[in-house]
């Protein structure tokens, strides 16, 4: 009789992969939570009979540059680049990250504390010419998400790579300082840096797939977290306050119910991707064929 063949997964990328704050708490060092989102969908995966397997890598603070080839310090641990704990023969692996190396969610915080306090604070005296612009252009970002993507694919040859976007902090019901403690500017200004992170996953799966037979795939996840932005009466991201940047939880990162949709999408495009559970044969289709192996 056929055995499930079980998947090989791994998680890669920064705290919107990672889930600082949310418990129950698998890493502390690493801002690492085992209810983020790569964790929710194995468990999905797990109750369609997939047998999953995870390694998380991920870790709060990194940027690409520490996924593919920098040692990070983070929570008084050093952590290896990401992409030397692949195992090599993963069948899936997700990575959300490059806010960081474009300074998104430390700008928006940044510009948060001036509005709450003012920029003569004693918290806020070394901030200036907020907003900034954006630490790299969306092609330069675009070219080190590609960059990350070979370094993926040269450890986990026949991975299929998804690039999990980041979910959407301002949303379509976002109001400026009611909302969110930002100015209209500010709020326009740092949309746009959100709309650059977002564009530059879609190029680099392009770019890459020209060259790698369609292994990477992005999942859409900024445009409809637009629904459930600040303000929203569901929204998937934590509000700022000044207790929250003392004391925590993370502010402007997604929540549980955020990590849930990021889950979910993720898991429906695996699923629409593939055959599936059939009788407790886990079937897997080549997407370029249309077969079907165990």
């Amino acid at each position: 009789m056929p055995t499930t063949k079980g998947l090989r997964m791994a998680a890669l990328g920064s705290s919107f992969a990672a889930g600082p704050s949310i418990d129950p708490v698998e890493n502390a060092a690493a801002g690492r939570s085992s209810s983020n989102y790569a964790h929710l969908l194995v468990q999905k995966l797990n109750n369609a009979g997939a047998g999953a397997e995870l390694t998380d890598l991920t870790v709060s603070g990194a940027t690409l540059l520490d996924v593919v080839s920098e040692k990070q310090h983070a929570g008084g641990a050093v952590f290896e680049p990401q992409v030397q704990g692949l195992r090599g023969d993963e069948d899936i692996v997700t990575l959300t990250c490059g806010g960081n190396d474009i300074r998104y969610v430390g700008g928006l915080i940044d510009a948060s504390m001036i509005s709450c306090v003012g920029s003569k604070h004693p918290m806020t005296i070394n901030i200036r010419n907020y907003p900034k612009p954006p630490t790299m252009t969306q092609k330069e970002l675009t070219a080190r998400l590609v960059e990350a993507l070979e370094a993926i694919h040269r450890r986990a040859p026949k991975a299929k790579i998804y690039l999990v976007q980041y979910l959407s902090i301002i949303g379509h019901d976002t109001r400026p300082l009611y909302d969110i403690a930002l100015t209209a500017e500010s709020m326009k200004h740092f949309d746009g840096v959100a709309g650059l992170l977002a564009q530059a996953y879609v190029d680099a799966a392009e770019s890459f797939n020209r060259d790698i037979r369609s292994t990477a795939e992005v999942v859409p996840i900024a445009s409809t977290s637009k629904a459930h932005g600040r303000g929203s009466q569901d929204p998937w991201v934590r509000r700022v306050s000044m207790e929250m940047l003392a004391h925590g939880p993370a502010p402007f990162h997604p929540n549980a119910a955020g990590h849930e949709a990021a889950a979910e999408m993720l898991y429906r495009q695996i699923r629409d991707a593939r055959v599936g559970v059939l009788f407790g044969v886990y079937l897997t289709m080549d997407v370029y064929t249309g077969q079907c192996t165990l």
